[in-house]
């Protein structure tokens, strides 16, 4: 069944694809720490905040005050950076906005949220780890070859990808060593705040405990981004240049 999305604003969209289309446009007029200019841009932005508020999707509310303004901003999270819309607010607040959440307007599941403090926790040891790989072994063009394919791919064309075990099996296999339930897992996650990019483990503990676990299970290898270079293809490949995290 095909859904439709309307905003307060009178702005509808026959899919939902359609709509995240219209707003990852928006994103693409603007630079990073660019405010958004456009009245019809501001009125969009403003009208699907509003909807993130009315499908209460957890947190506080995003409208708040009331919007100054919103920028185009770089996200920062453990290991990862990408851009997005920030709102800020008429008393000088100001949050994150997720486009994406706010058009399909469903709640994150709890056990998503769980695999994403699990990420965030390890993501800058995954990050490091692939700098180094390139900083040691890549030729003078600053290639070095996709471990399934052998096709040499560059820094951005390369992601560091887990082997077996699968990093979901991984993440599985801690929350049932710590006999976690969902319900468990509420009290051991942050909620949605302003200006927090990503899901975590409320204690550092936790989240230090996953690592040391994650480091002590995992084997990654550096394949190509590109499906076309059979990475994607071949999941259970023999890992010919395995690495570990330290």
């Amino acid at each position: 069944m095909v859904k439709s999305i309307a905003l307060p604003n009178g702005k509808t969209w026959t899919t939902q694809t359609e709509a995240l289309a219209h707003f990852k446009n928006m994103l693409g007029r603007y630079e990073d720490g660019e405010t958004v200019n456009d009245f019809e841009d501001h009125d969009d932005l403003v009208a699907l905040l509003e909807r993130y508020d009315q499908l209460e999707l957890g947190g506080p509310e995003k409208i708040g005050a009331g919007v100054d303004h919103f920028e185009r901003r770089r996200n920062r999270g453990e290991g990862y950076a990408s851009s997005g819309f920030w709102a800020i607010r008429t008393n000088g607040t100001e949050t994150d906005f997720s486009c994406p959440k706010a058009v399909r307007g469903v709640p994150t599941p709890i056990l998503a949220q769980y695999y994403d403090a699990c990420r965030s926790a390890i993501g800058a040891d995954l990050a490091t780890l692939k700098q180094r790989q390139f900083d040691h072994f890549a030729n003078t063009d600053g290639l070095i070859p996709c471990d399934v394919s052998g096709t040499l791919v560059g820094f951005s064309g390369a992601q560091l990808r887990h082997a077996k075990p699968y990093f979901g099996e991984i993440a599985s296999e801690f929350r049932e060593l710590n006999c976690w339930t969902l319900q468990d897992l509420e009290g051991l996650l942050t909620i949605s705040a302003d200006a927090q990019i990503s899901t975590s483990f409320r204690e550092k503990e936790w989240a230090q405990a996953f690592r040391k676990f994650h480091h002590s299970k995992a084997v990654l290898h550096i394949v190509s981004r590109n499906p076309e270079h059979g990475a994607f293809r071949a999941k259970d490949h023999t890992v010919g240049n395995p690495l570990r995290l330290d």
